[in-house]
């Protein structure tokens, strides 16, 4: 079995990818900037990023943050990588960060860059946004006694085990490039998945459709973000919510 390190191995989705990885018979090295013996920040990079690199034929990126710094710790990563023969880099992306001028999105799309000009082998996935993510943003709307919601935007989201379950596929197998994107079994409204967490919740809240201005909301409006021809994912968001504690779906 080959040896894999995941970046960002303790987060929703690199836990996810490690625990698969692992129960198929591989040796799965996490590298988070708190998990021993790999505990390194990749956007400081140094010489414990190369030790945790040593011997390593596949690396999948899912480390990533909203807050910064994801261009220099994938230039990090890659020279790292570069200098210890990693045969196959994956790295997970969003679908649309080619589309939606998006400031966390052209960050992503960025970071593809570094990954195609590598100079390693290389596999890209893009998928729609998470469960989780959705529900957050809509966890923190219900705050308010009427929940704003962006006007005219739609989402897919998907399970972010259905995402860990292509990521190791993909691990496993040989270089691919850029492959199809993966996203959730369903296109909704805003103001329908947000029906559908009240219902979950058991909460009441009036609805508010707010326009918005700018060009990164226009592209969501126009769907940049979506992939209806690629609704691979099987979990819906009913589904998701009604595994959470509490839930009433």
């Amino acid at each position: 079995m080959t040896t894999i390190l995941v970046t960002g191995g303790t987060g929703t989705l690199g836990r996810l990818v490690t625990e698969r990885l692992r129960a198929a018979g591989h040796e799965v090295r996490v590298l988070s900037r708190h998990a021993q013996p790999y505990a390194v920040d990749l956007r400081e990079g140094g010489p414990g990023l190369d030790a945790a690199l040593d011997g390593v034929d596949t690396v999948v990126h899912c480390a990533s943050t909203p807050r910064g710094g994801d261009e220099q710790a994938a230039r990090h990563l890659v020279g790292a990588a570069r200098r210890a023969g990693v045969r196959h880099l994956v790295y997970i992306s969003i679908v649309g960060v080619d589309q939606v001028p998006f400031g966390y999105y052209t960050t992503k799309l960025a970071v593809e860059r570094i990954v195609e000009e590598s100079g390693l082998g290389w596999t890209i996935l893009r998928a729609t946004q998470f469960h989780d993510l959705v529900l957050q943003v809509l966890e923190y709307a219900a705050k308010l006694p009427v929940m704003p919601l962006p006007a005219g935007v739609s989402d897919q989201p998907i399970d972010v085990g259905e995402v860990a379950d292509r990521l190791c596929a993909l691990a496993v197998g040989d270089p691919a490039g850029r492959v199809a994107d993966m996203g959730g079994p369903e296109v909704r409204a805003f103001p329908d998945l947000a029906r559908a967490y009240l219902r979950a919740s058991g909460r009441r809240r009036g609805l508010l459709n707010v326009p918005l201005a700018g060009k990164a909301y226009r592209a969501f409006r126009a769907g940049g973000h979506l992939a209806p021809e690629r609704a691979d994912g099987r979990i819906t968001f009913e589904q998701y919510l009604s595994t959470r504690p509490g839930a009433r779906v």
